[in-house]
């Protein structure tokens, strides 16, 4: 037996045979002069190799992850070398221009290689590289210097028989990869912003599987499930397509057979989620996935509870509020990728940091692009902030409104309701007020203003508003106005007429304006026959209003789109509206918006303390 170099460690050698030896071995070795090794004695390493010197400092490594010519490489570096790998793992000890050093990390990296195959320092499955982010995620022992956008662009796109559609090529780019994906990882996030078609993608995998035996399950908001089966006949008209919903929705698992697609709502996840889960679903796919951030919620938890070969999720906005919003989704997907909730917020930090941090794990999982990086297939979108000052009239009743409420120890959520009301329209606020709608706001009154303009022009528009009195007066006093058709989508809309109002308003000549509430239209549906969207009162969360602004601009819409988007200065408007500026900018690292919950003090206090006449000073 011999002391022996083995690349860039010491080993032992007898015959053929070597041994591949722990650091803890070699340190041994000089300690004691001499090492045993299989019931061999063999001298110190010190006698063996005089020109190395055994140094006590430790060096770490790290796992660098490249990806060169659409393929994707791991190696170890320590300084300026690489450690080695022996049986899938790192070698705990390395020689590094003529010195010897105890590599200190090498636990740590072998834990994020468990289970991963590697057998030496080079390339590596799709596969492995997923989990090797996924057990070093908030470690920050990997360098991640994968090219994802180059790697999703490697998949080559084959439309499946069935397909009556021509796919824009970042179209093409998303359904191959996502195919891809389901098949080596049997999940995936579809993150593409909205009005980028998302749904047509998705038709492509359904009508993949279809042509293969494999039946699909989608659950979608109830909003948008007469949208899937529309799509469905569009896109791919031999699809078997069942809507599971209503009263009349079979109670038997066979009731399921004949169809190639069964499209349900979130909330018969829940209550029909025995029968759901007495089938093996080919696919499921989630849409506005984001219904399940909540991983507490009795929804999220049905929704894991359904047995699937594969799992793909479908959201415009992947996180709402929280960083939490993309463990629970992702956990859908592929669960334990992101570990266990609780390791997950242990490890990272539910900030711009924490989502930077993230950032390569989800790259990697979710194919997402933006409308700016395929600007050249969608027109131009021009938004127009329109910050108001209120009459003096106005600020007066919102500065006693306020104070009102502040002496009733009204300070948290509710007041901040109320006064959100108030700024709407003063009508809605107190009943009492009756007229012009126009002469009593500074708001109606620029809206009018705006809409005037619109009209001439014989274009359409879309409102948003949150508030039913608003839609009354909306209803009651733009047609004699403006001599023009108004109709509305709100939750008391029936889903069933939503698409007939819709189609309407698509097909009518000349103007015509649709008032909506952001929440109950502001998903699934396409309007691209308007191409001016006003944002009446502002939404907490930007992921409201930007969803409620892309059913005009979206696939489709041939003009430049025009986005207003109203608010009171020195009022909790404003507040709100510097809110979604700020969950903005952190949007371009992870899309993370806000819920105006009790929680959120911060803002609900400055709101309260805010008044219009600090702007008129």
């Amino acid at each position: 037996m011999s002391w022996i170099i083995s690349g860039r460690h010491i080993a032992v050698q007898e015959g053929d045979k070597i041994g591949h030896l722990e650091a803890v071995d070699v340190y041994d070795a000089l300690n004691n002069g001499d090492l045993v090794f299989e019931g061999v004695h063999e001298g110190s390493p010190e006698m063996a190799f005089k020109g190395i010197d055994f140094s006590p400092i430790s060096h770490d490594a790290r796992i660098l992850l490249c990806s060169e010519n659409e393929v994707i490489k791991i190696s170890f570096p320590v300084g300026s070398v690489t450690a080695d790998i022996v049986s899938g793992q790192i070698v705990d000890q390395i020689i590094d221009d003529g010195s010897w050093h105890y590599i200190s990390n090498a636990e740590n990296i072998r834990d994020i290689l468990s289970g991963v195959e590697i057998n030496e320092q080079g390339e590596i499955s799709e596969a492995s590289y997923l989990l090797i982010l996924k057990n070093g995620a908030g470690t920050g022992l990997i360098d991640n210097r994968v090219d994802s956008d180059a790697l999703k662009k490697r998949t080559v796109y084959m439309q499946p028989n069935g397909i009556k559609a021509s796919l824009f090529p970042y179209q093409k780019t998303g359904a191959a990869w996502t195919d891809a994906m389901l098949g080596c990882c049997h999940g995936c996030i579809l993150g593409d912003e909205m009005g980028l078609g998302k749904t047509l993608q998705a038709i492509v995998l359904i009508q993949k599987r279809a042509n293969e035996g494999g039946q699909t399950l989608v659950i979608a908001p109830v909003s948008l499930l007469e949208n899937w089966r529309e799509e469905c006949k569009k896109f791919a008209p031999n699809l078997r397509v069942l809507l599971h919903h209503g009263a009349s929705r079979t109670g038997s698992p066979a009731g399921f057979d004949g169809y190639d697609v069964v499209v349900t709502s979130y909330g018969h996840a829940v209550t029909d989620n025995i029968l759901f889960g007495l089938r093996n679903w080919s696919l499921v796919i989630l849409d506005e996935a984001q219904n399940i951030k909540n991983p507490h919620s009795q929804r999220t938890r049905c929704v894991k509870d359904i047995p699937a070969d594969e799992r793909m999720a479908v959201t415009g906005t992947p996180f709402e509020n929280h960083l939490t919003d993309v463990w629970s989704i992702t956990d859908f997907v592929l669960p334990g990728y992101l570990g266990s909730e609780s390791e997950f917020e242990s490890r990272i930090t539910d900030d711009i940091d924490g989502a930077r941090e993230i950032e390569p794990v989800l790259s990697a999982i979710m194919i997402r692009r933006l409308v700016r990086d395929v600007g050249q297939d969608l027109p131009e979108k021009i938004v127009i902030p329109r910050p108001l000052s209120m009459s003096d009239t106005e600020a007066d009743a919102y500065i006693r409104a306020r104070n009102k409420l502040i002496e009733a120890g009204m300070t948290e959520l509710p007041a901040i309701q109320k006064l959100r009301m108030y700024c709407t329209h003063p009508e809605i606020y107190d009943d009492s007020i009756s007229g012009d709608p126009s002469k009593v706001s500074v708001k109606y009154q620029h809206m009018c203003e705006i809409l005037e303009e619109i009209f001439e022009r014989g274009e359409k528009v879309l409102v948003f508003t949150s508030y039913q009195k608003m839609f009354d007066i909306f209803l009651k006093d733009i047609p004699k106005r403006f001599g023009v058709r108004v109709d509305k989508i709100n939750g008391a809309t029936p889903v069933a007429d939503r698409q007939k109002i819709v189609d309407w308003f698509n097909g009518i000549d000349g103007s015509a304006m649709l008032v909506l509430n952001p929440r109950a239209a502001g998903t699934g549906l396409n309007i691209t026959a308007a191409n001016h969207v006003i944002h009446y009162n502002p939404e907490w969360n930007p992921a409201v209003e930007d969803q409620a602004s892309a059913r005009a601009y979206r696939r489709g819409q041939k003009k430049t789109t025009f986005i207003y988007r109203l608010y009171y200065l020195g009022t909790v408007e404003e507040v709100i509206n510097e809110r979604i500026e700020r969950k903005r900018d952190m949007a371009d690292v992870a899309v993370i918006g806000s819920d105006g919950k009790d929680t959120d003090m911060q803002d609900i206090m400055t709101a309260m303390s805010i008044s219009p006449e600090d702007r008129n000073r």
